[in-house]
């Protein structure tokens, strides 16, 4: 169940502004101020598509982090490893990335 402050979300009334926004990444570097950079980051750009000067406290981001290999597309599996080499990441990302997954 959803809540905003101490009220259940179906309880807040036909007016409140609710929002549940579900950020689904590849695994990878994804340490903890990484994470919270990327929330704030969707919360300031919905706030502002919205003309809001602030994110409402109603609104609610899940980051969640898919295992490496967990993801499908038009019959194959997509994998972030395949990416490292690309050009897609600076070397650096590239290196943090194969530390976190062990590769």
């Amino acid at each position: 169940m959803m809540a905003i402050g101490d009220r259940l979300l179906a309880d807040a009334g036909p007016d409140t502004d609710a929002m549940v926004l579900d950020v689904t990444v590849m695994d990878g570097d994804w340490r903890r101020e990484v994470r919270a950079e990327v929330i704030e980051r969707v919360l300031a750009a919905m706030a502002d598509a919205c003309g809001l000067t602030e994110p409402s406290p109603s609104w609610w981001v899940t980051f969640r982090v898919i295992d490496e290999g967990s993801w499908g597309s038009r019959g194959t599996v997509l994998s972030v490893l395949s990416l490292l080499d690309s050009g897609v990441f600076i070397e650096e990302k590239a290196t943090a990335v194969r530390a976190a997954l062990g590769a």
